[in-house]
Parts: structure tokens; sequence; C-alpha cells
């Protein structure tokens, strides 16, 4: 665990928050983002703990397999899959495209 354990959770709420509708980001991705490159795992514990009403687009942060952590069929794998599917995100035998829904934090600055 990183030693400002407050400075990198507000780090990576704030990275989590810019994540564009219908885009996924990975843990690796946002903890590299984050300055914490190697804490993937740290981004998971992150957004696991999260109070139940944050507002925080938490279900846009995704495994690097292009596919959801939760197990298949329970009910956070349910729910995180329904949100990334209102948002246009498409799943094909439980993954996507990382290529088509990952957050490309460069070209959406770009276009922006």
């Amino acid at each position: 665990m990183p030693s400002d354990d407050k400075q990198y959770k507000q780090i990576i709420w704030q990275l989590v928050h810019q994540i564009p509708r219908g885009k996924v980001a990975t843990y690796g991705q946002i903890a590299k983002l984050a300055g914490l490159p190697g804490y993937a795992r740290y981004v998971g514990y992150t957004m696991k703990t999260l109070p139940p009403d944050s507002k925080l687009p938490w279900y846009r942060v995704v495994n690097a397999k292009g596919s959801l952590s939760f197990a298949p069929g329970s009910n956070p794998y349910l729910r995180q899959k329904s949100l990334l599917e209102a948002e246009g995100v498409v799943f094909v035998n439980g993954r996507f495209s990382l290529r088509e829904y990952g957050w490309r934090q460069e070209t959406e600055r770009e276009h922006a």
C-alpha cells in the first residue's frame, strides 16, 4: 500500500471521474496514471471501499483481459455489466473490446 494512502485515493478517484461515458479503463492503467505503476490491486481495493452512495463511475474500471473481475452471474457482476451496457459497451461471451471501449486519455483530451 502506498505511503500516502489518502492522497493516492484522491488521485485515483479524480482519474476514475474523468473516464468518459461508454469507455473503460483498466486497474493497471489507473494505477499508472496515478503514479503507482504495479499497484493495480490497490486501485481495485480503492474502488471496493467506495461508499455505497458514491456517484463515482466505479463500474468503468475493469481488468486487463477485457472482462469484469466479479464472478460471472453474481449480483455485482450483473450490476457492473448492466451499467456498462447502458452506456453502449457491448459484451460478447462475457467480454468486451478494450481496443474499442478502452479510454485513451491523450486522445480524449485532443478531441475535447
